[in-house]
């Protein structure tokens, strides 16, 4: 090893920043006892602190670029196993803090149906459920045709809700939803010959403000919290009350008040021509509701006030429904609902009968009707549940001003068993017997097997 102390130059060399920072030290001292060169040296300090920047430059390896701060991750609005599968919002124009959520089932039918009148009309109401209206009546020494079969998936269903709470604690909610019973799109692909293509129909779209809502969903002189557990869209349809339609509604702990979009049903005088509806009314309908609910299971008392124009004629009516779910233990419940009133027709078993009738001078009568179900649902396992039922309608025409032809009550009785392999995945079949009845006594049978396949998510 030699002993040879190197040079400035060499150290400069071998330790360049020391050495650089060492002569920017010394220098300013040199400087102050040199006084007459003080305008050169501070050029060459200068000049020193330059080499100085280039040489801490040098000490990092060429090969690392100067990293960039990683950009901001958004909040994730979902995780699912730990993992965010939302990086972003999915209502990005919503008010901040709002919740998503998204819903539906798949739901396939498949039913065969006898009548005994004649067929129901291909590609109707009645086809796809029961309708007691569309019950094929014929003679008295009329014969059935043969059983025929349908199969569809247009209950299938989809809705869309955003919640949000504001600054102020108010609730806001808005809440759309359809299903695909909205007709065929076009007159060659929506049919059963090729496509099978059918229109997304509009069931409920409203949104709500704490105990405030407005737009269009199930009427409040309706329970839906009371329909029976079935394979069939509605199932006891003759006694049930079932109308969607938009509204304005206020809740206010058990009580529920609204007034709903009105229309007028209208069979005319001696049948001179087919019922028809009557937009014509000023004043919309107004329900009021009252609920009381435990662990035994609720009960409500719901009463509905209307008024019915066709042209310059007007008539009024109400209607009073009760209705309820009552717990037998844990396996089992009693559903029920009994409706009646003047003028109940259009919210009564899918308006198998009508609201008014007009006389011969074409005056307005309110025609009464009544009905009600009866349904009771047994858990035989955690994985198997049947329901039995028994529904019934009857309107009391007045055969002086309608044509005997007219409905005047129906009936039905249904038994269905419906298995859950595992949650969510609901796998039935029901059996069914329907009757309608005419004012001339004349009467046509309807009789299916009707089984689904539906998922819920």
């Amino acid at each position: 090893m030699s002993n040879h102390t190197p040079s400035p130059a060499a150290a400069i060399r071998r330790r360049p920043l020391a050495a650089a920072l060492l002569v920017a030290l010394a220098l300013p001292g040199f400087a102050f006892a040199q006084t007459a060169k003080e305008a050169e040296l501070e050029a060459r300090v200068a000049e020193l602190e330059k080499m100085v920047q280039q040489l801490v430059s040098q000490q990092q390896p060429a090969s690392t670029p100067t990293a960039a701060p990683p950009p901001a991750t958004p909040p994730a609005t979902a995780v699912a196993d730990g993992k965010a599968i939302q990086a972003t919002t999915i209502t990005p124009s919503a008010n901040p803090g709002t919740a998503f959520s998204f819903g539906g089932f798949i739901k396939l039918d498949a039913m065969v149906t006898d009548t005994s009148d004649g067929r129901i009309a291909d590609g109707s109401a009645g086809r796809l459920f029961y309708v007691p209206s569309t019950i094929p009546v014929g003679a008295d020494d009329a014969e059935g045709g043969d059983a025929y079969t349908d199969v569809h998936a247009q209950f299938s269903r989809f809705w869309l809700a955003a919640d949000h709470v504001t600054d102020a604690g108010d609730k806001v909610k808005a809440y759309i939803e359809a299903d695909m019973y909205g007709g065929g799109s076009n007159a060659l692909l929506g049919n059963e010959t090729s496509t099978n293509t059918y229109g997304v129909s509009l069931r409920h779209a409203y949104v709500s403000w704490n105990n405030w809502l407005a737009g269009q969903t199930w009427s409040n002189f309706q329970d839906t919290a009371a329909l029976p557990d079935t394979v069939d869209f509605v199932g006891p349809t003759d006694g049930v009350i079932f109308v969607r339609q938009a509204q304005l509604r206020y809740t206010s702990g058990p009580w529920s008040f609204s007034l709903e979009n009105p229309q007028t049903t209208v069979t005319p005088y001696l049948s001179g021509g087919p019922r028809f509806n009557s937009g014509d009314n000023i004043a919309p309908d107004a329900t009021a509701r009252w609920i009381t609910k435990g662990d035994w299971g609720h009960f409500t008392v719901a009463g509905l006030l209307r008024q019915f124009k066709a042209g310059e004629e007007t008539a009024s009516g109400g209607a009073l429904s009760a209705s309820g779910k009552f717990n037998l233990g844990a396996n089992d419940d009693i559903r029920y609902a009994i409706n009646g009133g003047s003028g109940i027709g259009r919210y009564l078993a899918f308006g198998m009968g009508t609201d008014v009738v007009q006389d011969v001078d074409g005056d307005l009568e309110a025609l009464d009707g009544y009905g009600g179900y009866v349904a009771w649902r047994h858990v035989l396992s955690p994985k198997l549940r049947g329901n039995l039922m028994y529904s019934a309608a009857h309107f009391d025409n007045d055969v002086g001003l309608m044509s005997q032809g007219v409905t005047e009550r129906a009936h039905s009785l249904r038994a269905n068993l419906i298995y859950s392999p595992f949650s969510k995945l609901d796998i039935g079949a029901e059996l069914s017997f329907g009757q309608r009845f005419l004012e001339d006594d004349r009467e046509g049978d309807l009789s299916r097997l009707h089984t689904t396949v539906k998922y819920s998510f």
